[in-house]
């Protein structure tokens, strides 16, 4: 990973939540006294980030990775830092998640508290999920084996998903079902943190860096 892909990702995870310029202060602030979620993703990106730099990897490395240790046992979070997963991640609620380490994480997924992205170990969907852009999946909410979900859906809370799901759909019920073509919009925001860095809208702290 590249040192601008960090901090571009780190930019739009914390965008994800303020919708706002991010300022010096603001990162430092959302990292050490912010919302559960973003600590410990700031701490997994910083994990693997120094984790694939040899002068890091012996220096900040092990003090990230003993951070996010301890976060995830205090938020219970378990999402192994080499998990790929896309910009604007956002955690709404912690406690009770948990993510295979080969299952796939597109742009803008919004996870909420007790979601599985799980392995099947057999059978015709042996493997992990692969999610595309603009998820959100709600509390309790359980995606197993190798299915793919398309952009722009909504998993609602308690729902179990075998089976791959088409673009802009709307999921709810065990197994689960397609009710509505109707997306997830409204559920996920503050997505536009390209369009700020275009326009100059960058935080200082990150130009500097």
């Amino acid at each position: 990973m590249h040192f601008q892909n960090y901090k571009y990702l780190i930019y739009s995870d914390l965008y994800r939540i303020t919708g706002q310029t991010v300022t010096l202060s603001a990162l430092l602030k959302n990292i050490f006294n912010g919302e559960e979620g973003f600590k410990y993703i700031f701490w997994m990106r910083t994990c693997r980030y120094t984790k694939s730099k040899p002068y890091l990897k012996y220096t900040i490395y092990p003090l990230a990775k003993s951070i996010r240790k301890h976060l995830r046992f205090k938020y219970g979070i378990v999402i192994p830092v080499d998990t790929q997963i896309g910009s604007g991640f956002y955690i709404g609620h912690f406690g009770g998640i948990v993510v295979n380490k080969e299952s796939i994480i597109g742009k803008n997924c919004n996870l909420s508290h007790g979601v599985t992205l799980g392995q099947s170990n057999r059978g015709k969907n042996k493997g992990c999920p692969a999610l595309g852009d603009n998820i959100y999946i709600g509390p309790g909410a359980k995606i197993v084996g190798s299915v793919k979900i398309g952009n722009n859906v909504a998993i609602g809370a308690n729902c179990v998903v075998t089976k791959d799901i088409a673009d802009n759909s709307v999921v709810v019920g065990i197994p689960g079902k397609v009710i509505s073509q109707n997306g997830a919009e409204g559920y996920i925001n503050n997505t536009d943190y390209d369009t700020c860095q275009q326009s100059g809208a960058v935080c200082g702290c990150l130009r500097r860096l």
